[in-house]
């Protein structure tokens, strides 16, 4: 059946119809809408580490149909295509150009001889950046490809037989000439058909006693079919293959997961998954084995055993026994680091120290060294050298973070050099900047005793990002640069040259598009252009925006982005309807709440996921509006989630009526997973809404009931929490229009398509008004532009139906 005549049931309910179901042909939005929605989408960048090269990769802004219409496995919390051996979702590139980063007039040139009908992801450059490496997908599996960069050549070096089910398959030797690559295993088993198995059992799981609160996962493995079918799928063989194509064998037949390279690139450190396998947690879990190997494929050592972890301590902040985090030290030749916890992993234990970092050289003949110790669970480390190192921890109950400055030699001497609440954005004083040393690894940035940060500058003013040194002796930052733009964004990515004082940017403007130059932070307005990429949306450019501040009844500040109709004469202030999409945040703090990181400035890019397209039909649009949670000191934020919920909605209303611009009877809301959660309670606890859109949302807090999104407690500490907060519960008080739309194949935790159909149920039963749209085919987040495109149309009917004309009398 070709895709363009896909039908598709859209289960409905509508006032005075008896029709439980419609059978419609994808539909398209208006023309003012399909002008946003279907142009060409823009390529993106990535440069090399040296910033000589540029590499800009295209692809077509959606999918179809027909690529999510594919054979697919779901194991272990994976997606896979059984045919080609590489996950299913895949986004691919289908085209690639090079230039020159200082050729600024020159135009990107084509890279010859990609494949016909190239499906290109798995992208890397060499530790040189004199190659590019990449995987391109055919009909029956995935190839290996290079690209020398100076000739921008492009040549096969592989059959078709990669297995890239667990992501990447390959690893660059520091040699520039050979990778280690992932094969499907020769001679490998037939995957059993699990229709036609028919099983010799019954499926038994066991209980035994200790507690453990789990997430809702998705594509858990179900049976012992499942099993077998994993196994085949992710095993591979290790093959080093040269630039051309020659193999030589590494490693015989395993459950390889991750492969990384001492910086030095006399190491291999491989990981394998072990059995049992388990149907209630995803492979991460699995019992894993972590080895290091020469480079000939001789073991040098078994660094770490993780058993099956099924067993979890309550709470955000639990983490399993044993080494964790294990990973090369980048500023030494051939050391790991890893973290065990010093709590058992179980954030309720009262301790004074959360984690311990360890160290361990190669060859592995001495036993690991204790470095320091964290008060709160560990979060990050960047590595300097010998003298200078900053870890940093965190703890999610009090929102705390704190950074650390030490001396990997003398790690006896730790200073604290931040100690924050990190949802407080106007005291983020940036990330520490890296470089790369000698072996091609990203460590500290040091200069005459001097660190240097990156911040992204929020401010009650408005954003300013900015880069300041920090003293390594006494702990004081200096302002080097702060961006002064009130009418343009600018985003500072790195520091190139920190002598010149050369940086890397992106600078856009509401109907800027988003750009790369060389900005000079020590000659200020000497700014080089390095991208040009032109505006796509010509409709919306003088589309008026603006950042509105505003608060709620309890005084907690406010924010949302305030788009006006196309055409709009400010000096009439016609009503229009008021389109509102926002997604609750939870916060420990008032003040942090109230805290606004939009940018006017940021351009103006419509997508499915918010209602800018709606500019175009006379519609006022408040995009992300803020709608914080709060619950300070020992009051969690959910319990008072309902009250805080209507009290943010009511507050934006209120504000954009305030400037005269919308007839406060037609407003819709709308969001997407936990927005469309929040969208069904406001319809349902509110009448400030006559209508609202709820996209993949979760309606019964019963299905979720080891936690969901912030909440830690479970269903059986709060059961009114649970059941107070679910819509499903309250689906009788539900009398507003509400549009339902989800992805038949939701892979996110929590939101089952389930949840959809069976909220909608409750509806029809009870006799509401409420429409459900199944989109064929999509997970969590729509990829496939039939499906988008009928999307928009869907909502663009139902908004007109609830909300055009003006209600009368």
């Amino acid at each position: 059946m070709k895709t363009s005549h896909f039908i598709f049931a859209l289960v409905i309910t509508l006032l005075g119809n008896v029709v439980a179901q419609e059978d419609l042909i994808y539909k398209k939005p208006s023309p003012e809408i399909l002008a946003l929605a279907d142009v060409e989408a823009a390529p993106s960048v990535w440069m090399d580490t040296k910033k000589s090269y540029m590499l800009f990769s295209y692809r077509n802004k959606y999918k179809t149909l027909d690529d999510l219409n594919q054979e697919e496995l779901r194991l272990g919390g994976l997606r896979i295509n059984p045919v080609t051996n590489i996950g299913s979702t895949v986004n691919y590139v289908n085209n690639l150009k090079l230039r020159k980063v200082k050729n600024v007039n020159d135009e990107p040139v084509q890279v010859k001889d990609l494949p016909a009908n190239a499906r290109i992801s798995n992208i890397n450059w060499s530790p040189d950046d004199s190659k590019i490496a990449f995987t391109n997908t055919t009909k029956t599996g995935v190839e290996l490809w290079i690209i020398d960069v100076q000739q921008a050549q492009a040549k096969r070096i592989s059959e078709a037989v990669l297995n890239c089910n667990l992501g990447s398959p390959y690893s660059w030797f520091n040699d520039n000439k050979t990778l280690l690559v992932r094969f499907i295993p020769a001679n490998r088993p037939a995957l059993i058909d699990s229709k036609k198995d028919l099983p010799k059992g019954p499926i038994v799981s066991v209980a035994e006693g200790k507690v453990s609160q789990n997430r809702t996962y998705q594509d858990l493995l179900k049976n012992k079919t499942d099993e077998q079918n994993f196994e085949v799928l992710v095993s591979s063989e290790l093959f080093k293959v040269d630039l051309n194509g020659n193999k030589t064998p590494f490693l015989t037949k395993d459950l390889f997961i991750a492969q990384s390279f001492s910086p030095d690139g006399q190491y291999l450190m491989l990981t394998t998954i072990k059995k049992p396998f388990s149907y209630i947690v995803p492979l991460g879990r699995f019992p894993q084995t972590t080895s290091v190997y020469d480079l000939n494929g001789n073991l040098i050592k078994v660094v770490n055993e993780v058993p099956l972890t099924e067993i979890m301590p309550k709470g955000f902040m639990a983490v399993r026994k044993g080494k964790r985090n294990m990973s090369w030290r980048n500023d030494k030749p051939a050391t790991l680091y890893f973290i065990e916890a010093l709590d058992g992993g179980d954030p309720g234990v009262k301790t004074d120290f959360r984690d311990e970092l360890f160290v361990w050289d190669a060859p592995f003949k001495t036993n690991p060294v204790s470095l320091v110790k964290t008060q709160q669970r560990f979060d990050n480390i960047v590595w300097g050298n010998d003298q200078v190192a900053m870890i940093s921890d965190s703890w999610y109950d009090t929102r705390n973070s704190k950074t650390y400055l030490f001396s990997p030699a003398n790690p006896s001497a730790i200073k604290t050099v931040f100690d924050r609440n990190y949802q407080d954005i106007y005291s983020d004083p940036g990330n520490f900047e890296t470089r790369e040393n000698d072996y091609g690894r990203s460590v500290l940035a040091i200069e005459t005793n001097q660190l240097f940060l990156i911040g992204e500058g929020h401010s009650e003013k408005g954003q300013f990002p900015f880069i300041d040194a920090f003293d390594i002796a006494t702990g004081k930052t200096k302002r080097l640069y702060q961006s002064a733009y009130t009418n343009k964004k600018e985003d500072i990515f790195s520091i190139e040259d920190f002598k010149t004082g050369q940086a890397l940017v992106m600078i856009q403007s509401k109907n800027e598009y988003p750009n790369y130059y060389f900005r000079n932070f020590k000659q200020k307005d000497k700014l080089v252009q390095l991208t040009f990429t032109k505006n796509p949306f010509e409709s919306i450019k003088n589309v008026e925006k603006e950042v509105i501040r505003y608060k709620r009844e309890d005084g907690v500040e406010l924010s949302g982005t305030l788009y006006l109709p196309v055409g709009y004469d400010k000096t009439k202030k016609e009503k229009c309807p008021l389109l509102i999409w926002a997604y609750p945040e939870e916060f420990k703090d008032k003040k942090s709440a109230g805290q606004n990181s939009k940018n006017p400035n940021e351009f103006t890019f419509p997508n499915y996921g918010s209602f800018v397209f709606w500019v175009t039909k006379g519609y006022v649009v408040l995009d992300d509006a803020s709608f914080p949670i709060i619950g300070e000191g020992d009051k969690e934020p959910n319990d008072n989630f309902i009250q805080q919920l209507v009290a943010n909605g009511r507050a934006a209303i209120d504000a954009v009526d305030k400037l005269g611009y919308i007839d406060r009877t037609r407003v819709a809301v709308g969001g997407h997973s936990y927005g469309a959660f929040m969208t069904a309670n406001l319809l349902t606890h509110s009448n400030d809404f006559a209508c609202g859109i709820a996209r993949s949302g979760a309606y019964n807090r019963s299905l979720t009931p080891f936690g969901f999104q912030s909440e830690q407690r479970n269903l059986w500490d709060v059961p009114e929490i649970y059941n107070g907060m679910s819509p499903f519960y309250t689906a009788n008080k539900m009398k507003k229009p509400i549009l339902l739309v989800h992805g038949e194949a939701d892979n996110n935790p929590g939101t089952f398509t389930l949840q959809s159909e069976r909220y909608f149920q409750a509806l029809k039963g009870l006799g509401g008004n409420a429409r459900l749209v199944i989109l064929p085919k999509e997970s969590h987040g729509y990829s496939a532009k039939e499906n988008i495109l009928h999307l928009l149309w869907e909502q663009e009917q139902f908004l007109d139906k609830h909300l055009k004309p003006a209600t009368k009398g």
